[in-house]
């Protein structure tokens, strides 16, 4: 049984992309969480913000954390601030390998400037936010990760290969 592989970083890190074009490559499952929470909600990730609020999106993901200890050979991609609430990365840590990917504030208002789905940043899309916002979660991304891959100016398959090395290198997981 392999551990899960967690992709966790900023919106626009990558996270989605490079999940699932790494668990297609290496033909892990694949989970998405903000999918999941939506599905469980009947709602999007703005309407749950907007109705329920915040701390009920962040109860539903760590419930979700919580579930995720008891699976094998997944591929996560995490929301962009599941790392504010350390016992969901402890869940993490226990049955699987945590990646930071990391993007200039730069790279990720390029990927993210034609999006509304993304609550945190409707009516802050531009770069100073979102470099105060990284800043601010920067120590518990760090703390989170053990593995950091920078996807700026970098191809998937570049990334999903140099995740998939570093794994393999540092012996994170058995893949």
């Amino acid at each position: 049984m392999e551990r899960n592989i967690f992709f966790i970083g900023f919106m626009g890190s990558g996270k989605t992309t490079i999940s699932a074009a790494f668990s297609k490559k290496y033909q892990r499952k694949l989970i998405e969480v903000d999918d999941i929470l939506v599905e469980r909600a009947g709602m999007s990730v703005n309407e749950i913000f907007a109705t329920q609020g915040e701390q009920a999106f962040r109860d539903m993901e760590t419930a979700l954390c919580r579930e995720l200890v008891n699976l094998n050979d997944h591929v996560v991609s995490c929301g962009g601030g599941i790392v504010v609430r350390p016992q969901n990365v402890e869940y993490m840590k226990k049955n699987g390998v945590i990646i930071l990917l990391e993007a200039t504030p730069e790279t990720i208002l390029d990927r993210v400037k034609g999006s509304t789905a993304r609550p945190i940043l409707n009516g802050h899309m531009n770069v100073e936010y979102i470099a105060e916002l990284k800043k601010k979660r920067a120590e518990a991304y760090q703390s989170a990760a053990d593995l950091v891959i920078h996807t700026d100016g970098k191809a998937v398959d570049e990334i999903v290969e140099e995740v998939y090395e570093s794994i393999y290198r540092t012996g994170q997981s058995q893949i």
